[in-house]
């Protein structure tokens, strides 16, 4: 089975950085990774239907226009089932806390460590597909 993860981030560089960490898992058909430039452009590919469907969301926290946290509210209320992991250059306590209470599953902080985010996107997807 092939699972769609999205990550959102305004960055130019991350779809690449992104591409080369999970090439394994992407030439292996293990993963598709659906990229947005901002959350707007994530709704509208949520509402959509990605395929395949994201099954997991990485979603940067500043952005231009709607900030991550304000997109991550917006997923919680209409896709509740999506877990939604904040990367931020921001991981302060605050931030750390907001994100938890409005509903991400964890807060990772940039620069991204992709061995232990690796780790923790396997676990969030086999906890999803336990329940």
């Amino acid at each position: 089975m092939t699972l769609g993860i999205l990550v959102v981030d305004d960055e130019p560089d991350v779809e690449d950085l992104f591409r080369q960490r999970f090439r394994a898992e992407l030439r292996r058909g293990e993963l598709v990774l659906h990229f947005a430039v901002s959350a707007e452009q994530a709704l509208r590919n949520l509402n959509e239907g990605l395929q395949p469907e994201a099954v997991l969301v990485l979603s940067d926290i500043n952005m231009p226009g709607m900030s991550g946290l304000e997109f991550l509210q917006h997923v919680k209320a209409n896709l509740p089932q999506v877990p939604v992991i904040v990367v931020t250059a921001y991981g302060d306590a605050e931030n750390r806390r907001r994100a938890l209470d409005i509903g991400a599953t964890e807060l990772v902080t940039k620069p991204v460590d992709f061995v232990a985010l690796k780790k923790l996107v396997s676990s969030v997807i086999e906890q999803k597909f336990a329940a």
